[in-house]
């Protein structure tokens, strides 16, 4: 047998403001409303296989990723082509962000790694795309590690989430039950996080306490954001949301949150760019994205501002809102 090759590669996801909702015994029912920004710089996999002894090498080049989220693609993935099971695998993950900072990279490198397997086994590409995001979406709720990331995903953009679930679903991959929609500028973004690991998301969305705190200030900024035509035109509206999401939901009170913003806002101002950047909390890292406040703005002061954020000890990269799907 002629080895199988196959590339995957999804950009990341930063949700700026959402709600949980999970109270439906069904995965695939399960999400939430909200909005946030889809950028260029997520995962890329490589899948290689041949026929042989089922199972799934992963090797991680650069950050180290959850080799668990990749057995989960992969055991779902055989439940809906059993022809997948007859291959030993082998793939390789290059992951552009941290994990655990609020850049959805397990969604991101569950896409990715789904769409990688379909790829080599020559699976047709909308058929493949639409399946990835099912089956994503269906990880990311079953291990707790994302909500509405991969229906984010699957609009592009700056995205906002009008039904919870996920994009796609059943035996001929409808359209829904989740729904969101997008538009992009290729917007610039500058992405600031702490080199330590932050929480784990489970910590927020499994927790009685905070799932009521946020889904109650989510709730109130979609009942703005949900309305009319969704364009550039909302920028600042989407900007001033997730300002007062971020305080209103408790999460920027959480994890030294407040500090961290105090850090990003002293090297903005260094940069005498405090007039033309806005910096928003993503959720549920401990990180930051700098975005003009001019929404079609290229944000020239990009590389001066990821200089000062290194010098106060941040790691930092510039990235661009993608494009919508």
């Amino acid at each position: 047998m002629t080895g199988l090759l196959g590339r995957g590669e999804c950009g990341g996801h930063v949700t700026l403001l959402f709600t949980v909702s999970d109270e439906a015994l069904n995965p695939v029912e399960q999400g939430s409303l909200g909005a946030g920004l889809c950028v260029d710089d997520g995962v890329e996999v490589v899948a290689y296989g041949e026929r042989g002894e089922f199972g799934l090498k992963v090797s991680f080049e650069g950050t180290e990723g959850d080799l668990r989220l990749y057995d989960s693609v992969l055991n779902l993935l055989v439940e809906e082509i059993p022809e997948a099971k007859e291959i030993a695998w082998e793939i390789s993950v290059r992951l552009a962000l941290p994990v655990s900072q609020g850049f959805g990279m397990s969604a991101s490198g569950a896409v990715a790694a789904a769409l990688a397997f379909q790829r080599a086994m020559g699976l047709p590409k909308e058929e493949s795309l639409r399946r990835s995001y099912l089956i994503s979406h269906q990880v990311e709720r079953k291990r707790s590690t994302g909500l509405g990331d991969v229906t984010a995903l699957a609009a592009g953009g700056c995205e906002r989430r009008l039904e919870a679930g996920a994009p796609y679903h059943g035996s001929l991959l409808h359209a829904g039950p989740g729904h969101a929609e997008g538009w992009s500028c290729s917007t610039p973004v500058v992405l600031a996080w702490r080199p330590e690991a932050g929480k784990h998301t489970s910590i927020y969305i499994d927790d009685l306490v905070w799932k009521e705190s946020i889904s109650r200030a989510g709730a109130k900024q979609m009942q703005t954001l949900s309305e009319g035509k969704w364009d550039i035109e909302r920028w600042t509206e989407l900007l001033d949301s997730a300002k007062c999401f971020a305080e209103e939901s408790g999460i920027q009170a959480d994890s030294s949150r407040v500090e961290l913003l105090s850090v990003v806002d002293d090297a903005i101002q260094k940069c005498g760019i405090a007039e033309e950047s806005v910096a928003l909390l993503c959720m549920l890292g401990e990180s930051v994205a700098i975005v003009p406040s001019d929404a079609a703005s290229e944000a020239g002061w990009s590389g001066s501002l990821v200089s000062e954020l290194e010098k106060s000890g941040l790691q930092a990269i510039i990235s661009r809102v993608g494009e919508t799907s």
